[in-house]
């Protein structure tokens, strides 16, 4: 097991949720339960999956969800790419929110490809 707080990709991706919270507010009210919430969802399941593989047993357990949290990235980016093209995001929040998603998912190819050569 590994302690999930201890990982800069998982610190990383909380602080984006809470970036990413604060700027969605401010989507349209008929987005709430659409592209908001489906949004807000694929980007928490980011740390969210990095801790639940910390939590396991195995390396490759572990590499296992690393995977889903890299899946749930681009999930994420594709939907902040519908919400700028959309309007719904100004280019300073837009270029910001997605230079810190390109960052950690490739934070996340390299702790993968890490975790599968080696034991830390």
């Amino acid at each position: 097991m590994h302690n999930f707080r201890d990982l800069d990709v998982w610190t990383k991706a909380m602080k984006l949720c809470k970036t990413f919270y604060r700027v969605s507010a401010d989507f349209p009210k008929d987005e709430l339960f659409g592209l908001t919430s489906q949004a807000r969802r694929s980007l928490y399941s980011i740390p969210s999956n990095i801790a639940e593989g910390a939590g396991r047993d195995t390396s490759n357990q572990f590499s296992h969800f690393l995977n889903i949290a890299l899946g749930s990235s681009f999930e994420f980016e594709t939907q902040l790419l519908i919400a700028y093209d959309l309007g719904f995001l100004k280019d300073n929040d837009f270029n910001l929110i997605y230079s810190e998603i390109k960052y950690i998912q490739n934070m996340l190819a390299k702790l993968k490809q890490k975790i599968n050569t080696q034991t830390f």
